[in-house]
């Protein structure tokens, strides 16, 4: 008979504060009763790197009695014995290690005169061929090195916090219709790709891919982008925990040296820095992981929600009213669960290591320690610590900061099949926050306001003249008698005597020119304004002005008069002048320069106002509350499940012109979880559009230039709140000069964003011309911009079944027809089956699951009642509703601790 051996685990050690570190570890050699006589000791040789402890370090402990261990000379193996208490058996117990690891085992025997002969063995439960040495599971080399206690120690403990998340994966072999039409419009019309209607999708050529333009799809997709054209897919939710472990003491932060009979007073000043720094990823769901809010926390379990919170890659979900964080994962050509479930762990156990590690180093720079040494007082808000060293010796304290650590696993929770689809412009239905902000008026009161020069005024100019009596015949020297014009000459007065007799009539002069003055610069004559005449008796015809002479001449023509014995008459007379039409321009002029530099004054400080107003808009913006994301979220979900619900065929869902939809609307909700509707958009880069996209010139603007202050035309109203309102981060075209060696000397133009010192960093996407949205989070900003999105609509537990008969009518039924390429780890039940069957394989066993509910829900909140449970080796295969990874994160605290130590004056090094 050959002999067997069975490793038979690990038990804790039976001594009081014995710890974690090391457990006894236990084989069972068995072979025959002639083989294995009692007394007979049996010798296991291990690799010479493990440590076993002497049992006679734990002398109470029974199982250790009688065991024997030693070394040989050269190191190279690690003997461990025990004797056969009866036939068949022995049972080798020794403590070591509790770390676990693998090697080469020997096993031998004592005889007479020779205490170890090689014997062959097989490994149980391992079989095989029997042989001098098997691989078997053993300590771990090495004693363990444990910075606080051993993990082990904290069996039992209670999750203080978790985190829920998953890994969405599409199952590739079918051919949707929605994701297959959204192809057609880029091919030729009379191609097979550009024939397809919806009815291709359905029928017997559907179902093998016969149809020539289904063919031509699935050709060209399936290879690379097979899970794109699927519109299934699986979600594997898992569970992250959270444990609070012991504390130890970290790396010295400072030291301090005291005198003997000296004191020192330190005064501990803890501040927190707040990084500014964003990191921009490319995402499939608006792009935002912000180290700026990752370094408020001091919890590794809250940094983690946070970055999930903020994490652009993934799409969340509300599930049983939390939040789960999905991640996207490549498309899976097996069906299997048991696989499905594996990939996401590896992808769970990536992604989350990286996570957990990352948030520690942040919060680790989070604490900074600054240790001053004082001789008094003055900061009460600071922790003191008072140094004395009573020694005749010079004592060195080391400064060292308490250290936490926290344990982290990782169980699997739970499956579902979902519905996947595209949808195109995910976020142009979505309105943005407009921020109502008035821009002030400049103040005016520092530029004097120009006076204006009145125009010229009309000018009148008084102008006596007098008339003299000038007699040319008749009696009337005396200028007594009246005169009226001569018929004839009216410049002649003529007196009539009663007998006429030649030259006895009177006549005197009727018309006299008389010169005026000069006329007033700048101004030209325009009329004879008035006339004082003194009370003479004469009459005139109307005054004319004779302006071709210089100087004037006024034409004074008489129609009456009677001197009245007088020889001469006075006349006053205004002359009214008006200004010229250049004197005009000229004070025009000058009352426009004047007003022109007023308006500039004017234009500057408004310009300087604006600049401000622009300046506290941007501080506003940068600063403004951002909303809810949870609120985000569930408006995002809205506007998409509101595209899903109008690319539903006509048949599965009424037009807008139908009645109300309330049956279709509770099939659909019947079917699916639409509250965990989950979504991940593509990046904008993947938008569709000219290849050769023009570049930005000096007429660029920008998705949200800078506006003008809106001046209203005349008669025209402007609307409420016009130029009062601000929609998003300002941006403008600038130029710049070519690089130095280019081959043009032509100016750069780009579209950049406006910032100040005052502003916080511009969001993402500023720098890409991006639409922001002022008062939301960057993934609602990557959402806005976005090509397009992937739906992921999970079915509700129970329903798969029926969600595959719903999905195969507005889907339809192209490549179910087709046979499953059977999968490493997959089913047997899948060998031979078609697509189509193996889905309706992977719907039952799901929908079992969902029966089994009760059991499931047991295994997976298994660590709230169980507790801490110690994985062997920290990770293996993700199974269904098991933990399957396990690490620890070291955090600091606020606390630091004051340790005296010694060093080798010679050495350096310390005692």
């Amino acid at each position: 008979m050959t002999y067997t051996v069975t490793f038979q685990g690990t038990s804790s050690l039976p001594v009081a504060n014995s710890g974690g570190a090391y457990r006894i570890w236990s084989y069972k050699v068995e072979g025959s009763n002639t083989e294995i006589v009692t007394g007979r000791r049996m010798t296991m040789a291990f690799p010479g790197s493990v440590t076993v402890v002497d049992p006679s370090a734990y002398p109470g402990v029974d199982a250790l009695n009688g065991t024997l261990v030693w070394r040989s000379p050269d190191g190279a193996r690690q003997y461990v014995a025990a004797r056969a208490s009866a036939a068949g058996s022995v049972v080798i117990a020794f403590v070591a290690t509790a770390q676990t690891s693998s090697g080469l085992v020997q096993l031998f025997k004592a005889t007479p005169g020779n205490d170890l002969v090689e014997v062959q063995y097989q490994a149980i439960p391992d079989g095989g061929e029997a042989g001098p040495s098997q691989r078997l599971v053993m300590p771990a080399a090495g004693a363990p090195a444990f910075t606080g206690q051993p993990v082990y120690n904290f069996a039992g403990a209670l999750p203080y916090d978790s985190e829920l998340f998953g890994v969405y994966q599409p199952l590739s072999g079918w051919v949707g219709a929605t994701a297959g039409l959204s192809a057609k419009p880029i091919y030729p019309p009379s191609s097979d790709i550009g024939n397809l209607t919806f009815a291709n999708f359905r029928g017997s050529d559907a179902l093998t891919l016969s149809q020539p333009g289904l063919k031509a799809l699935a050709d060209r997709y399936s290879a690379g982008a097979g899970g794109a054209l699927s519109p299934v897919g699986l979600v594997n939710l898992f569970r992250e925990y959270f444990f609070e472990f012991d504390s130890f003491l970290g790396a010295p932060s400072g030291h301090i040296w005291v005198s003997p009979g000296g004191t020192v007073e330190v005064v501990e000043s803890s501040t927190r820095r707040t990084l500014v720094e964003k990191v921009v990823e490319q995402s499939e769901e608006v792009s935002r992981k912000s180290e700026e809010s990752l370094t408020d926390q001091t919890d590794v379990s809250d940094a983690v929600k946070e970055e999930n919170t903020n994490d652009t890659k993934l799409g969340v979900s509300a599930t049983g009213g939390v939040n789960a964080k999905i991640y996207h994962a490549d498309a899976s050509l097996s069906f299997s669960t048991q696989n499905t479930v594996k990939r996401g762990g590896e992808t769970t156990h990536k992604r989350a290591r990286t996570q957990t590690s990352k948030v520690t180093s942040e919060i680790k720079r989070n604490f900074k320690t600054t240790f001053r040494t004082v001789t008094e007082t003055t900061d009460t808000s600071s922790r003191r610590y008072v140094l004395q060293n009573t020694t005749p010796e010079l004592v060195n304290y080391e400064m060292r900061r308490k250290m936490r650590k926290v344990g982290i696993q990782l169980q699997h929770v739970g499956t579902r099949l979902c519905w996947q689809i595209h949808l195109m412009d995910p976020g142009r239905e979505l309105g943005l926050g407009d921020m109502v902000h008035v821009v002030p008026a400049p103040d005016l009161n520092s530029i004097q306001k120009p006076e204006k020069i009145p125009d010229p005024a009309s000018k009148e100019v008084p102008y006596h003249f007098e008339i003299s009596f000038k007699h040319d015949q008749g009696p009337d020297d005396e200028a007594e008698e009246t005169y009226q014009p001569e018929p004839g000459n009216d410049c002649r007065g003529l007196h009539d005597t009663p007998d006429f007799l030649p030259g006895k009539d009177d006549i005197i002069q009727f018309c006299f020119s008389k010169p005026l003055p000069p006329v007033p610069e700048g101004y030209s004559f325009s009329k004879v304004h008035s006339l004082d005449k003194h009370g003479a008796q004469v009459e005139f015809a109307p005054f004319t002005v004779d302006t071709s002479t210089n100087p004037h001449t006024l034409n004074v023509k008489m129609t009456y008069a009677n001197f009245q014995g007088r020889k001469s008459l006075p006349f006053d007379v205004t002359l009214l002048y008006e200004p010229t039409q250049e004197a005009k321009d000229k004070v025009k002029a000058l009352n426009d320069a004047t007003q022109a530099e007023y308006q500039k004054e004017v234009d500057r400080l408004q310009h300087e106002a604006y600049g401000q107003a622009v300046r506290e808009r941007l501080r506003l913006i940068s600063s403004m509350r951002l909303r809810s994301s949870e609120d985000l979220r569930n408006e995002e979900r809205r506007c998409v499940f509101r595209k899903l619900i109008k690319q539903l065929p006509e048949g599965i869902y009424p037009t807008p012109n139908n009645n109300t939809p309330y049956l279709e609307a509770q099939e659909i909700q019947k079917f699916f979880d639409v509250d965990e509707m989950l979504y991940f958009v593509a990046p904008d880069f993947w938008r569709a559009g000219a290849v050769n996209a023009p570049m930005p010139s000096a007429q660029s603007t920008g998705r949200y230039p800078v506006r003008a202050i809106p001046q209203p035309a005349p008669g025209v109203t402007l609307p409420p709140l016009a130029g009062q309102t601000v929609a998003g981060w300002y941006t403008r075209a600038d130029s710049y000069a070519p690089p130095s060696g280019a081959a043009t000397s032509q100016e750069e133009w780009r579209v950049d964003y406006l910032i100040s010192e005052e502003t916080v960093p511009a969001p993402l996407g500023s720098s890409l011309g991006w639409l922001i949205q002022i008062d939301a989070d960057e993934r609602r900003n990557e959402f806005l911009n976005a090509a397009w999105a992937k739906v992921v609509l999970p079915v509700r537990p129970g329903q798969e079944q029926t969600a595959l008969a719903w999905l195969k009518k507005v889907e339809g039924e192209a490549g179910l027809g087709k046979t499953y390429t059977k999968q490493l780890d997959d089913p047997d039940d899948y060998q031979g089956k078609t697509v189509g069957q193996v889905l309706d394989l992977l719907a039952t066993q799901l929908r079992s699951l969902a029966q089994e509910k009760f059991d499931t829900t047991l295994a997976a909140d298994k660590v709230f009642e169980n507790g801490f449970d110690p994985l062997a080796g920290g990770f293996r295969p993700a199974e269904p509703y098991q933990i399957f990874d396990q690490w620890v994160e070291v955090l600091p605290t606020d606390q630091v601790v004051a340790v005296s130590v010694k060093y080798d004056p010679k050495t350096g090094q310390q005692l």
